[in-house]
């Protein structure tokens, strides 16, 4: 009976997970025909986000994004435990409008331990794009456009349900696998490739 549960929990959940329509172009790598599809819920103040954005996110891009087998969507999900993640989302989505999605990501996983603590985001933020760019993305960062974004992620990540993060949807066709916590690439690898066979 629980089999059968999970198997329609997973078929209803299936349409909003693969609406990947609905997401700024500039918060994705690799191609959008990509046979699978990786998305990413991640809090920019979570340690463990930091892990795998620096350990195991590198990997996937050279093994699986490079090559044309996965498309990564890049989901916003700032935890209400974590004082200053919001404020790094709203700047990081920001960003993404300019194109700039990425280097502020990794500004942000970067200097992560600093900003958490003294509460700076954005002088991290400001560190990686020019004068222009600041005041664009600091007249956005509170906007309804970008408030709305992180909204719709952060409801499509209850969904999922994410309980943790990160949080990576998988899936292949209506084979869709949420995997959670600090993942071993290895295992993760494993699930690609088995969903590409």
């Amino acid at each position: 009976m629980n089999m059968r549960l999970g198997a329609l929990a997973l078929l209803l959940l299936w349409p909003a997970l693969a609406a990947v329509s609905d997401i700024d172009p500039n918060k994705t790598a690799g191609n959008p025909s990509a046979p699978v599809t990786v998305q990413i819920f991640s809090d920019f103040e979570c340690p463990a986000c930091k892990v795998f954005h620096d350990r195991s996110l590198p990997q996937l891009q050279r093994d699986f994004v490079a090559t044309g087998k996965v498309f990564l969507v890049y989901r916003e999900f700032p935890l209400p435990i974590h004082a200053h993640s919001r404020e790094a989302a709203n700047y990081a989505v920001a960003a993404a409008r300019l194109s700039l999605y990425q280097p502020v990501a990794d500004a942000l996983f970067r200097d992560q331990f600093a900003w958490s603590v003294n509460g700076k985001v954005w002088d991290t933020v400001a560190s990686v794009l020019t004068l222009s760019q600041q005041k664009k993305v600091k007249a956005a960062a509170d906007g309804p456009s970008v408030l709305g974004e992180i909204l719709r992620e952060v409801n499509l990540g209850h969904a999922v349900p994410v309980t943790s993060t990160p949080t990576l949807v998988v899936s292949r066709g209506s084979k869709t696998y949420p995997v959670s916590g600090t993942l071993n690439y290895a295992i993760l690898k494993s699930l690609i490739d088995d969903l590409l066979k």
